[in-house]
């Protein structure tokens, strides 16, 4: 795999009334073509400061951000953002939200609309189109969220705890659904979580961040010794507990 995406010293500090606050501290890190990596770090630390920053919404006060070499700025690489809600229009139907960022961004192209009516096929929501989003479960709306997000062909995927407003059962099975909807696009991947097991079962690499201001503690490649690997049978791994215990431990002491 080749380098995608890098971050060299950035830093970033939000200014109020009361003075500076300090979110992020020196951070670089890289992040290989097709990979798939985890951060996590305690509450408020700087997270998703750190997804913004690399979305373009926020700019580093210092360091810099490159994709494939090129000044996050200047590239025309496209990043897809996956939130914590699903955001779907409930005065539109299931077809009409997964096009909505075609729409927006004028891409309503043949080949995009194919690729979308191929994603919906693929994903199980083809028979649902023209249902309304009240209409479908918490894990099939996330894949309607997630379609949305692939419609636009993004090379980077940022997602920000999708899974965070799912009851636990469900949880699972949806960030094993889109785990592999991730891997099967061949996705480049950074996913924010405080779930440990969810980071452990999805990443290639785990990078773990201090308390705010964040910086990295410590980066943990992944390797897991079942055939081929999805985030559910991950978890059955007989590295999973060791993994666990060593980011559980990181977390847990502070400088």
């Amino acid at each position: 795999m080749s380098s995608f995406l890098e971050l060299h010293d950035v830093g970033m500090s939000y200014h109020s009334m009361k003075g500076e606050i300090p979110a992020l501290s020196h951070i670089s890190f890289s992040v290989n073509e097709g990979e798939f990596v985890a951060l996590v770090g305690p509450s408020g630390c700087g997270k998703s400061t750190l997804l913004n920053l690399i979305a373009g919404l926020l700019h580093p006060e210092q360091g810099n951000i490159t994709i494939k070499g090129i000044p996050l700025h200047e590239t025309n690489v496209s990043i897809g953002y996956m939130l914590q809600k699903d955001h779907l229009f409930e005065w539109r139907t299931v077809y009409e939200n997964v096009i909505l960022g075609l729409e927006i961004q004028k891409k309503m192209t043949p080949e995009h609309l194919s690729h979308t009516e191929q994603l919906l096929e693929n994903y199980g929501l083809s028979s649902f189109r023209n249902a309304r989003p009240s209409q479908l479960s918490g894990g099939m709306r996330q894949r309607a969220a997630l379609i949305r997000t692939l419609a636009l062909k993004p090379s980077l995927l940022l997602l920000d705890e999708p899974f965070s407003a799912l009851d636990y059962q469900t949880r699972l099975t949806v960030s094993d659904d889109i785990g592999k909807i991730i891997r099967s696009e061949h996705k480049t991947a950074l996913l924010v979580t405080h779930d440990i097991s969810e980071a452990i079962s999805m990443a290639d690499r785990v990078i773990i961040l201090t308390k705010s201001p964040a910086s990295i503690k410590i980066i943990l490649p992944i390797q897991l010794s079942i055939p081929e690997r999805t985030p559910m049978k991950s978890r059955s791994a007989p590295e999973f507990s060791k993994y666990f215990n060593i980011i559980w431990k990181e977390l847990n002491t502070f400088d």
